[in-house]
Order: C-alpha cells, then structure tokens, then sequence
C-alpha cells in the first residue's frame, strides 16, 4: 500500500511540474509574441512617420521647383570617370533664383581653384527652363545657366517621395560632365557659401 501511495505520489508531483512548466512555457511564449507585437507596431509607426516626413519634403521641394526658387545641396560629386567624391553639402550646389542661378563645385583642397573655395562658380542667368512631372510623379527639371566667361545646361531628376535629386551638369566648354547628388531645397531654407564667380 505504501508502494501505491508513493508511486501515486510521484505521478502526482511529476504531472505538477510537467503542467507548471508546460504553463510557463506557455506564458514565454505568449510574452515573447507580445513584445514582438509590441516591436512590429513600433517599427509600422516608425516608417509611417518617416514616410509622412519624406512626403512633406517631397512636396515642399516640388513647389520650390515650379517657383524657380530652390538650391540642390549636393554632398557627392561623380565625374565622368565614374569615380566619385563625397563633398561638403554648403559649398557644392545648384542655385535657381528666377531669372538667375549658380552652380558651384569646391572639392577639398589646398589649391584655391578659380572660385577660391577650390572650384568652379558659374553665376549667371537663367534660361530655357523647363519642367515635367511623370504619371510616377518623378521630377524632371532642366535650365541653362549663363556665365560672364562659362555656361552649363543643367539637368535635375527627384523622384517621387524624396527631395533627393540627381543633378546632371554639362559644361558647354568642354565636355567634363559632372553629376551632384543632394537634396532639393527652398531658398530661403538653404545654408550655402557662394565663391567668386565667373
């Protein structure tokens, strides 16, 4: 009898523990898929704001580009090699205002360049301006420039949901086509330092 007891005894403890950890098993789980859930939403808020973000952005650079008032701030240049350089975002830029613009490169260098910023600086007015937004809403937007001794056509592509722009710049001197990579900016909003001019 005593044998009975005991072994029942034992079954009784051994289902106890099975069932309190099958329990907390159960309830790490259900934990862990909370926290999940948690993260997952976390991440969705995230992205959504940084969607709405971009939209703005988006939109405030397609209205600066339809008044002809904008800056493309450019942090890389690529050359016509291919190769490329990253560069500072104030002193590499495109600038439209009206009936005038500029556009700038100054590389990081101790040789001072023809701006003395260590680049090119054309400055000078604006003409054949010309604008197109795709069904995709990318952005198509093209100038020439005019300097005293320089000019430029100028080709700049934003996509749909991002200032981020592609400037294509073709010199009508020589044949050293450069491409920046930056943002498109209002203006007033634009913290650029022009160098001497052509």
């Amino acid at each position: 009898m005593k044998k009975f007891i005991s072994s029942a005894m034992l079954i009784l403890m051994l289902g106890m523990m099975t069932s309190t950890t099958v329990y907390a098993q159960e309830n790490s789980q259900s934990e862990q898929s909370d926290r999940k859930a948690q993260r997952d939403a976390e991440r969705a808020r995230q992205k959504s704001e940084e969607k709405a973000l971009e939209m703005a952005l988006y939109t405030e650079a397609l209205n600066s580009l339809k008044e002809n008032r904008f800056v493309v701030e450019a942090d890389q240049v690529i050359f016509k090699t291919g190769e490329n350089a990253y560069v500072n975002s104030n002193t590499n830029f495109v600038l439209v205002n009206l009936k005038q613009g500029t556009v700038q490169v100054a590389f990081n260098t101790t040789v001072a360049g023809p701006n003395g910023i260590g680049g090119v600086t054309v400055d000078g007015s604006v003409s054949n301006v010309k604008m197109e937004v795709n069904k995709k809403g990318n952005v198509y937007y093209s100038f020439s420039v005019q300097g005293t001794g320089v000019s430029a056509q100028v080709f700049v592509t934003m996509s749909n949901g991002s200032n981020e722009a592609t400037v294509n710049i073709n010199p009508n001197f020589n044949s050293r086509t450069l491409t920046l990579r930056g943002e498109v900016i209002p203006l007033e909003k634009s913290r650029i330092f022009k160098g001497r001019a052509w």
